[in-house]
């Protein structure tokens, strides 16, 4: 089954849960980051929080800065202040909850502490076979944090050791095609196989002890967008990504592969748009998607769920009961009174006609009827 959880006013470029699926956090292409609450959602589907992030990051100094050159006119350190380009990605470390990872245009990957609002904690530099600098186009954690990967625009693969962030550890130079944005990578739960998607329309699957060539290929999946993603279901068997398409040429689909061989055995028309994000949460076990038409979906089974969508869906259900309960109390009352009120308002009024008093009554249940359903409303 499926819910639809949001309407945007642009693509969603980017979605994320919380660890425990309570919560669900969107961005678009229109600036907004917005946040949504599960439990606390009803049939409406609103978010509870809205905000647009400011550019400008936060340093020591009062005054924001952003740039190298307003760096050097207050007198401040470049590296002290971060990244110095355009953010590519960026994601938490999934053991140490202060601690998150991000990858720029100024050809840096960078750990941060929370607690240190300085400066970042970590520098890691990928570089090309000829020792020159390369950007980043997105990165992650290994599964048990001690990996950093980073998914370069010379089509390099390139791993470090968390805690050593000179050499690379694992290094893969002919990943995805030169020129071609790696949109995602992603480590499975055992940390034994990573998989990537390519700018180039390819997921591939690798062994990071054999890193030399991929274990598996797909190709002509097509992306238009750079951060389309990919991903692991919680029981490591499969591997899911989505695909783009131009407008009025079809579906985007959610394509569901085996993780050993990457034959595709099930997909999903998802809508008449590009599916650009993709996770499926580990405990919810549901899939969250994001389209190119603003969308944000929700697959769940309905049967094995309990928790993330369905308590929105459940909530969506008991409400419709509850209307259907009025509606029946109300038929049933106007059945058993009808009788009683005719014979009392006759008796009251001998000389007033059958029709006059038909006439009166209707127009007392009319009047009923509208506060009821005015009641209902007010409850809801």
């Amino acid at each position: 089954a499926q819910k639809t959880v949001v309407s945007l006013f642009s693509s969603v470029s980017a979605l994320a849960l919380d660890p425990s699926g309570a919560r669900l956090v969107t961005g678009g292409y229109d600036y907004d980051v917005r946040f949504w609450d599960f439990a606390g959602m009803d049939a409406a589907l609103h978010a509870f929080r809205s905000l647009q992030p400011c550019e400008w990051c936060v340093t020591p100094h009062p005054s924001p800065v952003r740039s190298d050159k307003h760096s050097q006119m207050l007198g401040i350190s470049a590296p002290a202040l971060g990244h110095t380009a355009m953010l590519n990605g960026g994601c938490w470390h999934p053991k140490i909850k202060e601690e998150f990872l991000t990858c720029s245009n100024d050809g840096t990957v960078r750990t941060w502490d929370l607690n240190s609002e300085k400066k970042h904690k970590s520098v890691f530099k990928p570089r090309s076979l000829q020792g020159k600098r390369v950007t980043p186009t997105c990165c992650t954690y290994s599964r048990d944090g001690k990996l950093i990967a980073a998914g370069c625009q010379d089509g390099t693969i390139q791993i470090w050791d968390r805690n050593l962030s000179v050499h690379t550890k694992f290094h893969c130079r002919q990943a995805h095609a030169a020129g071609s944005d790696t949109t995602c990578l992603a480590f499975s739960y055992d940390g034994v196989t990573l998989a990537s998607r390519g700018g180039d329309d390819t997921l591939k699957t690798w062994d990071i002890r054999n890193f030399r060539k991929p274990l598996a290929a797909v190709t002509g999946l097509t992306s238009f967008f750079p951060m389309t993603d990919c991903c692991f279901s919680p029981d490591d068997k499969l591997l899911l990504t989505g695909t783009s398409v131009k407008k009025d040429e079809g579906n985007g689909k959610l394509l569901f592969f085996e993780r050993e061989s990457l034959r595709k055995v099930y997909e999903i028309e998802v809508a008449d748009a590009s599916v650009v994000r993709c996770l499926w949460h580990p405990k919810l076990n549901q899939i969250m998607v994001g389209t190119g038409n603003g969308l944000a979906k929700v697959y769940y089974d309905p049967v094995k769920s309990q928790r993330g969508a369905m308590l929105c869906v459940v909530k969506s259900k008991r409400k419709e009961k509850h209307a259907e309960t009025l509606t029946q109390d109300y038929i049933i009352t106007r059945e058993c009174d009808l009788h009683s009120t005719f014979a009392f308002i006759s008796s009251y009024t001998p000389t007033l006609s059958k029709e006059t008093v038909q006439t009166f009554m209707i127009f007392l249940f009319q009047i009923n009827a509208v506060l009821l359903n005015f009641l209902f409303i007010c409850e809801s």
